[in-house]
């Protein structure tokens, strides 16, 4: 279930209710989360997969390819995970359509989301909170009724990622060839979300 709320500064708070004590919430990240995101974004486990060694950001960099009001323009909308009143991670949702830079050129579909995220600490890995972080980012972008598919593009060398999104209801579609490399092209539509809680 989706709730919504504010927090004293304004800062839309999303939060998927599990069946256990725990929830995962998104929030939208500002620009006071910059200099998090920078360290976050430094760390080995997530540089392996997030634009390699060549692709250590500074502080700068990420003050001006991450601030909220420049994602916007490429329309992206960042967010911050948490857990336990405790950030988590980033996650950042995007339109398919008109994402330049060789990204999704054939999409002619403005309802296609895509979809990264991360986890910051190392020692939370393979405890399913990836799992929940992804079904949040999920449920969450698919309360919006125009929204049709939600995609993402692991690297095929990336089996934890793989598996994780596996888990929260995406399905194989092959492998593609991205500005980044190969990717396993990965997509969850309306229909298998919508069937799935269904039958939950």
């Amino acid at each position: 279930m989706l709730r919504s709320s504010k927090t004293k500064l304004g800062i839309t708070k999303y939060s998927i209710v599990t069946n256990s004590n725990d929830s995962v919430t998104l929030r939208l990240m500002t620009e006071h989360d910059l200099a998090m995101l920078y360290e976050w974004l430094n760390r080995s486990h997530i540089v392996e997969w997030w634009g390699g060694e060549e692709a250590r950001p500074t502080l700068a960099d990420v003050q001006e390819q991450y601030l909220p009001s420049v994602l916007a323009q490429e329309s992206v909308t960042p967010y911050i995970a948490m857990l336990n009143g405790e950030p988590i991670g980033y996650a950042q949702s995007y339109v398919a359509l008109g994402s330049g830079d060789g990204w999704w050129e054939e999409e002619t579909d403005p309802g296609v989301r895509g979809i990264d995220q991360l986890l910051a600490n190392a020692s939370q890995l393979g405890k399913g909170l990836g799992t929940k972080l992804v079904r949040a980012l999920v449920e969450l972008l698919f309360n919006d009724p125009e929204v049709t598919k939600i995609q993402t593009d692991p690297s095929p060398s990336n089996l934890r990622a793989i598996r994780c999104y596996e888990k929260a209801g995406f399905e194989r579609q092959g492998t593609v060839t991205t500005p980044d490399g190969p990717a396993v092209y990965m997509v969850q539509t309306r229909q298998a979300f919508e069937r799935t809680r269904s039958d939950a």
